[in-house]
């Protein structure tokens, strides 16, 4: 697999663009997420990232994206967001990433007033559609299993589950180390995404609270979860998330930090292609 690092890591310290793109290549990364909203981002932007990614042959694998208003009861509100993941996905087709790194809402109200089933449903149909929009552009969906009692998609039972009732070959499954633990998640399900899981994020955190911290700063057992995916022979990235950094002044040393730290972890697993 490649070791790629998410760049919201320097735009929440307030980075350049070109100076994060440029760290990361020089830092030994093998290719970049990008962290960017197409409804935000002006055309200049959109086409610096793509040019500086390709002068530096740093290829983009992945494109995050947020959108919890896919399960909103309001229709209108609901429309605007599956647009606006589209928009998301053509941003990736222009990009040659490999997908959208997707992630889902969380039941309302306690899961009170409205079913929960009602918000399920209107989560799987809108990803079936956007699974048909993505196959057309021959981009996958992936997943994101968020460790919250409220989430939706919070364990390998309710992706599993979620996939199933998706039923679209274009929407599979991101593992992520860190919320695994968070979640109570034991590195042995893993077994249950083979075949439906096709990128990976990692970061360390306090077994307690989401952290994003590098790899050794935290109580996270990385090398059974890393034994699992390099058994689930996935072809794609491990991708670094780092947010929120105590010290955004720093962010260099906090980077190179997890860098060094989850490349080794790789090795070990024998999990990195490395030339």
């Amino acid at each position: 697999m490649k070791l790629g690092l998410i760049n919201s890591a320097w735009v929440q310290a307030q980075q350049p663009t070109v100076f994060g793109l440029q760290k990361t290549k020089e830092l030994g990364f093998d290719c970049v997420d990008i962290f960017a909203d197409p409804f935000e981002i002006d055309v200049r932007e959109r086409r610096l990232i793509k040019d500086e990614c390709d002068r530096l042959e740093l290829p983009i694998v992945s494109i995050a994206c947020v959108a919890v208003g896919l399960i909103d009861f309001n229709p209108s509100v609901r429309d605007f967001h599956i647009e606006r993941v589209k928009a998301y996905l053509d941003l990736a087709y222009e990009y040659e990433a490999d997908n959208v790194l997707l992630v889902l809402g969380e039941y309302i109200w306690n899961r009170e007033v409205i079913p929960p089933q009602e918000q399920w449903s209107l989560a799987v149909d809108a990803c079936r559609e956007l699974g048909d929009y993505a196959a057309g552009l021959n981009l996958k969906i992936a997943l994101e299993l968020e460790p919250f009692k409220l989430s939706l998609v919070n364990s390998v039972e309710t992706m599993v589950r979620f996939l199933d009732d998706c039923d679209h070959k274009c929407v599979n499954a991101n593992i992520d180390i860190s919320h695994l633990v968070l979640a109570g998640v034991e590195a042995a399900e893993l077994k249950r995404l083979a075949g439906r899981a096709i990128h990976v994020h990692i970061s360390d955190c306090d077994g307690k609270v989401h952290g994003d911290l590098p790899p050794g700063r935290g109580v996270v057992p990385f090398e059974p979860y890393l034994e699992e995916i390099r058994n689930l022979q996935i072809d794609g990235a491990i991708s670094l998330e780092l947010e929120y950094s105590p010290e955004p002044d720093k962010i260099v040393e906090w980077v190179t930090e997890a860098y060094e730290a989850t490349a080794q972890l790789m090795r070990a697993a024998y999990l990195r292609d490395e030339n």
